[in-house]
């Protein structure tokens, strides 16, 4: 359905009973989302809280909170943007079935961004900053935040609106030492397209103007997302998956979105940085205050009715988990043309997307003679030297041919096919003291870490156990082993200090070379192996957020050689939480305990959490 607004999408949307309106007075610090996440985790509907204390707007979250529900709010126009995506693949499909895709060039054509001469809406009105909704997320957060901004910049002199970059940068309302409705933070890490235009005003005498949407059609939220091929502007895909032309006109040196709820616009300064954070961030854990660019605030535009949207992040799954699987949905096909060779990827959502990626790959080589990895090793190289892709931290890449039935998506699947061919003498490579995402702290330093691509290839090597050999034993301090699966042992360890960090391990290891461990080729120690093994979410995000592969990786008889670092028997990975990590993300109790009302009888989300 094309939506006009984000107002048209919440009426749909309650119209087919997917969204509650809270109409009792809600608080933005921290009630509004504890709300949001008790009913996202219970699968529930879409929020719009109609009065927000302190704001005289609405605010409204979860639209994306299922995937059904993301598919519903698209159902109308994500068949023909794949269509589109399946033709930026490969143009030879239009002439093998071109009733298939006779609507393609339509749909792509009539996305173009359209300047808007009239019908402005979002030129209805001024506000400041202390009145749009503020929304803090968790306890130690440093501020509000806006959570679904639309960040959009251009190039030093250029009113070219292809050429515009949209991206989603967080923004730091209020806190610290921001000047309240002067100023605000912008947060943007690695690989952003901002990044490149702040470049080239560094370079230039041109002020930094950047204009912030919030709300709109859901698609343009989406769009500032999307990992677009090249040559796809952010406007041009916002247009395609929501059926209607971005709409866009200036105003005082700024471009707006004709069709957002708010938008801020401002000049960023080019050399000043105040710091930004700490913000409950999508891995599970606070992203930490560090120094980020400044926005001097020029003015805040609403539109008669205006709406705030947001959302809220934390452990994964959330509702930006959404965007992910939208994504896979409209992409999927592309990924051979973007890594060739390359069958199918997985950037682990459960495990905070970039530390965990999975992927199958094709081993042509060297067909007549023993398989091993080869190709698939090039292929590794493609990933890690991309885009997003490149701040995976542990990478682990099987060959198709051995089982054409293999999916990145069948976890403990893919774990089992993996772990039964995997040669640790051979198959792990080390990318040390490079970059990490911004938000992982498990590296020695900010974006400063290392990376691991475990590849597998060739038959069967072993079966894997959930049982242990009837002697096991294990050493002074370690204790409590369980199964995450078979093949998978997770272990306690002692407290991890930095004095004693690598000698408890290497005991640990000394220990089990005792033991016929061939069935069990993977360890992970940690601090609850009851939490490791409760569940498979549990696995991936404790094991993968919390270790730094150079570091953390340790190995039963490890050993050196022409620099390359192998291990005969199992893989340990050292998982346990250590003094330089960020702080998991915990709710507030009082609040919880407070907002308790609205999911007990009679309560506007009864049934809902």
């Amino acid at each position: 359905m094309a939506y006009s607004s984000l107002r048209a999408c919440l009426l749909d949307l309650e119209k087919n009973g997917h969204l509650v309106r809270i109409n009792e007075p809600i608080d933005p610090n921290l009630e509004m989302a504890e709300i949001h996440r008790r009913v996202f985790d219970a699968g529930g509907p879409a929020l719009w809280f109609t009065q927000v204390k302190g704001s005289p707007f609405s605010a409204t979250s979860n639209i994306y909170g299922t995937f059904e529900r993301t598919e519903f709010i698209f159902r109308d126009t994500l068949k023909k943007v794949q269509k589109v995506i399946e033709l930026k693949a490969d143009p030879a499909h239009f002439f093998k079935n071109p009733l298939r895709y006779s609507s393609a060039p339509f749909t792509a054509l009539t996305a173009l961004p359209q300047k808007r001469l009239w019908r402005r809406p979002i030129s209805f009105g001024k506000t400041t900053i202390d009145q749009l909704p503020q929304v803090k997320s968790w306890p130690d957060d440093g501020g509000a935040f806006v959570t679904l901004p639309q960040v959009l910049t251009l190039p030093p002199g250029s009113k070219n609106v292809m050429h515009s970059n949209i991206g989603m940068y967080r923004i730091q309302l209020s806190g610290n030492a921001y000047a309240l409705n002067r100023e605000i933070g912008l947060h943007y890490q690695l690989h952003r397209g901002i990044g490149v235009h702040h470049t080239l005003y560094n370079q230039s005498d041109l002020p930094f103007k950047a204009s912030i949407f919030v709300g709109g059609p859901p698609s343009h939220a989406f769009a500032a997302i999307m990992p677009l091929p090249e040559g796809l502007s952010e406007m041009t895909f916002a247009g395609m998956l929501g059926g209607r032309r971005f709409g866009y006109f200036w105003q005082n040196g700024h471009l707006l979105s004709a069709d957002a709820d708010f938008v801020i616009t401002g000049t960023i300064r080019k050399q000043d940085k105040k710091p930004e954070g700490p913000f409950g961030d999508h891995l599970g854990y606070y992203s930490l205050q560090h120094d980020f660019p400044v926005m001097e605030v020029e003015n805040v535009y609403y539109r008669k009715d205006a709406i705030w949207h947001f959302t809220v992040v934390g452990r994964p799954p959330q509702e930006d988990s959404s965007f992910g699987y939208l994504i896979h949905k409209i992409v999927e096909l592309l990924t051979p043309q973007e890594f060739p060779g390359i069958k199918a990827i997985n950037a682990v959502d459960a495990a905070g997307v970039h530390p965990l990626l999975l992927a199958i790959g094709s081993e042509r080589y060297m067909p007549f003679r023993e398989k091993k990895p080869e190709e698939i090793l090039t292929q590794a190289n493609r990933i890690l030297g991309s885009g997003q892709t490149s701040l995976a931290k542990f990478l682990f890449i099987a060959a198709a041919g051995d089982d054409p039935q293999l999916t990145t998506h069948d976890i403990p699947r893919f774990f089992q096919h993996v772990l039964e061919r995997v040669y640790w003498q051979r198959d792990l490579h080390f990318y040390t003291k490079t970059t990490i995402d911004t938000l992982d702290y498990s590296g020695t330093g900010w974006n400063a870490g290392s990376k691991v691509v475990i590849a597998a290839c060739g038959e069967k090597r072993r079966n894997l156990s959930a049982e242990l050999p009837r002697d096991f034993t294990l050493p002074d301090g370690f204790s409590n082993p369980a199964f995450v699966q078979p093949g998978i042992l997770a272990v306690n360890g002692p407290t991890f200090t930095e004095a004693a960090a690598y000698q408890d391990i290497s005991i640990l290891c000394d220990h089990l070379t005792h033991f016929d461990l061939e069935g069990i080729p993977l360890i992970v120690v940690t601090e609850d192996s009851r939490f490791l093994t409760e569940q498979l979410n549990n696995f991936l995000w404790a094991t993968f957020t919390r270790a730094n592969p150079s570091h953390d990786i340790h190995g039963v008889n490890s050993f050196v050689e022409h620099k390359h670092w192998g291990c005969r028997g199992p893989l340990i990975i050292d998982a346990r939480i250590k003094p330089h990590h960020a702080p998991p993300l915990i709710p507030d109790a009082a609040v919880s305990q407070k907002v308790n009302r609205f999911f007990q009888r009679g309560g506007a989300l009864e049934g809902w959490g």
